[in-house]
């Protein structure tokens, strides 16, 4: 146990933090010496759903201890405890790895605006979409891991830009579609059983800041519209773009292809679109697409599962490339 890695999960009650703890337990590489709520005040629990996978108490939040006790943390912290807990936690030498919002804005002014509670740091802030910045990991001291939503919509948009494949005057049109654990943990009249059960509802149209995260790393606008789905967990995106003039389904498949050959969880599915239900309990990204060649109209459908590629697996694939781990090590 010794050659292990000491990490910490704060905020280890809530969905992503329950997800966290069952894939760090499991993991060969990581000893999981700490598991916190998110508040001093709150007591020692236990969590059933965890038994036989890891049987430890979960213990009020102390910086002390996760300074003491760990080389790396993963935050699932409310956004204004993050931005408390996050720095100070860097300052004292730990590794962070947070996953709530409160880091993933570079701009100040969105950040403001998004993330009122988030200071000003003077500490580099490595966005971590592990297939688009991980050559950066290895150096990052706070890793900003992204929200569930721009995860899916960036691995599928982010190789098309890049390749200059897109209209740069066309929309970018995002109908993104989420189960209910998204929401977090804390129950709200919206997730309330009665309230979702048999039922699709819009929410956040345009004033959701994954919007504001979606245009920090596309670097142009686009129109994004969650809805709220009665599933547990998934999100499945149909993404609306339009391609320069003469470009071909070939140049589309082969842009992809190249971006994430070396890919160990995302998958491209082609013209056979992939659905919510193949990717749950997953690490996998799944990408399909359909090219009108004629009208430039490009049709993309994303799919990941919001608590593990959407939040605690893709930040222990971050962990792992962070400290030279294999980068599928704990999750395939």
């Amino acid at each position: 146990m010794s050659s292990t890695l000491a990490v910490g999960v704060a905020g280890a009650t809530g969905y992503a933090g329950q997800e966290l703890l069952r894939l760090a337990a499991r993991h060969p590489s990581v000893t999981v010496t700490a598991a916190m709520g998110s508040g001093a005040a709150e007591g020692v629990r236990r969590l059933p759903a965890l038994a036989r996978i890891w049987d430890g108490d979960v213990t009020p939040l102390s910086l002390d201890r996760l300074a003491a006790e760990t080389r790396a943390v993963f935050l699932t912290l409310p956004d204004a405890v993050a931005a408390e807990v996050g720095p100070d936690l860097v300052a004292r030498g730990v590794r962070v790895f947070d996953l709530s919002g409160t880091f993933r804005l570079r701009d100040a002014a969105e950040r403001r605006h998004w993330y009122p509670a988030t200071p000003d740091i003077d500490e580099p802030v490595v966005y971590g979409l592990t297939e688009h910045y991980r050559e950066a990991l290895p150096d990052a001291r706070l890793v900003a891991c992204p929200g569930c939503y721009p995860t899916a919509a960036l691995l599928a948009l982010r190789p098309l830009r890049d390749a200059g494949l897109l209209d740069d005057d066309g929309d970018v049109i995002i109908d993104a579609k989420s189960g209910i654990s998204g929401a977090g943990k804390k129950p709200t009249e919206r997730t309330h059983f009665s309230e979702c059960h048999g039922s699709v509802a819009a929410y956040g149209v345009l004033a959701h800041r994954h919007g504001a995260e979606i245009e920090q790393e596309l670097g142009r606008p686009v129109t994004f519209t969650p809805h709220l789905v009665p599933l547990d967990r998934g999100i499945l995106e149909t993404i609306y773009v339009r391609t320069r003039r003469d470009v071909s389904a070939a140049q589309v498949a082969d842009t992809l292809e190249r971006a994430y050959a070396d890919a160990p969880f995302v998958r491209l599915t082609g013209d056979a679109l992939p659905e919510i239900k193949h990717v749950t309990h997953t690490n996998l990204c799944d990408i399909g697409w359909k090219l009108d060649a004629a009208s430039r109209r490009l049709v993309l459908v994303a799919c990941l599962d919001n608590l593990v590629k959407g939040a605690a697996g893709q930040a222990i694939q971050n962990l792992n490339v962070a400290f030279g781990l294999g980068e599928a090590t704990g999750l395939s």
